[in-house]
């Protein structure tokens, strides 16, 4: 039979407690299963900190703004997901959608501390820590080639240790079972497969626009970087490698816009490593993981209407899905570029 072409869907999203945020243009919804087994979801409005500024229609400069709305999002779903399972209540606050008027000033505060500390969190470790590291190794090694090399390297295995180490906790472990969902209901929708939970548990866990490809884009890119880009000075080294966080964010955020909407060889191969690495960060979900992946997708995103447009009569039936899926899993990915070029001024979701 003929492969089944993959097409870009514009939907993205995140795991979070016990549930999967989705996002579709400015909208986004959190589908969460509660300690008694409903599923509750529900869904709100997102314009971004930037709004409709030009400024996320430049390439290789939106990058930076798209990854912080990301973390800000990531951020008030996952503290709204952990509302249903207070250790006092063990009932959310507050159940229902909030606008973001109506959210108080402390719950803003809040979100914004937990996003600022995060990204010092990730400076310090990913970014600082290795180049301490590798310049203590100065006594031994004179070549500045090499300690920058050493120093890139270090930052990679740093941040494979560090995803390593935390996939061994057993609550990490079901957060990256509902990544996998995550994944999984978007490679469904995109293969043009009915968005059934036989279908979605068929589909791969792994897809290139994740966000843990985008992470290890931003470690490989900085090795290349501050190769070529070298100063004298301590301090200036320090402050040079903080200040093109937002290039290096902002190039990575390119290659997975890439990777995206496009095939090929090279983009298979820059998309590999990525691939690779959710192995790791993605766990296969059980039948009640994906029903709660499901319910997130279909509150904000059309699926039908989205796949009779990109693929019109080619849609399988959900008798012939369900027999061929694995095999068209296993083929190479065909994307429809028609599809693509409709889309190419869409902001590319990061999942």
């Amino acid at each position: 039979m003929s492969r089944i072409r993959q097409c870009y869907s514009g939907i993205g999203g995140q795991a979070v407690l016990e549930g999967i945020m989705m996002k579709n243009k400015d909208e986004y919804s959190v589908a969460v299963r509660k300690p008694d087994g409903q599923i509750v979801v529900t869904r709100q409005k997102y314009e971004g900190i930037l709004g409709n500024s030009i400024i996320l229609k430049i390439p290789f400069l939106r990058g930076f703004f798209i990854f912080l709305d990301s973390m800000i999002l990531g951020t008030r779903s996952l503290n709204y997901s952990a509302e249903f399972f207070d250790e006092e209540t063990a009932e959310p606050k507050n159940t229902k959608p909030q606008k973001a008027e109506q959210k108080s000033a402390k719950q803003s505060l809040w979100i914004t501390m937990t996003t600022v500390i995060a990204v010092l969190f990730a400076v310090a470790v990913f970014v600082i820590l290795p180049y301490y590291l590798a310049s203590w190794c100065s006594v031994w090694i004179r070549s500045k080639s090499l300690l920058a090399l050493l120093e890139g390297v270090l930052r990679v295995a740093m941040f494979i240790l560090y995803i390593g180490a935390i996939s061994m906790m057993k609550d990490i472990q079901r957060v990256y079972m509902y990544h996998g969902a995550e994944h999984k209901c978007i490679n469904c929708i995109e293969k043009g497969y009915p968005l059934t939970v036989k279908n979605v548990m068929k589909s791969s866990r792994q897809h290139k626009r994740c966000g843990t490809s985008f992470m290890l884009y931003v470690m490989l890119i900085s090795i290349v970087m501050f190769f070529f880009i070298r100063v004298d000075n301590v301090a200036l080294k320090i402050i040079l490698r903080i200040i093109l966080i937002p290039v290096i964010a902002g190039i990575s955020y390119e290659l997975i816009r890439l990777a995206g909407r496009y095939d090929g060889w090279l983009v298979r191969g820059l998309s590999a490593a990525g691939m690779w690495l959710q192995g790791m960060t993605t766990r296969e979900p059980d039948e009640k993981i994906v029903e709660v992946a499901i319910a997130a997708v279909e509150e904000i995103f059309d699926w039908r209407a989205y796949q009779a447009t990109a693929f019109g009569s080619d849609v399988s039936k959900d008798s012939e899905s369900e027999e061929n899926q694995e095999e068209d899993d296993a083929e190479e990915q065909i994307y429809d570029h028609n599809s693509e070029e409709s889309d190419d001024e869409e902001e590319e979701e990061m999942i």
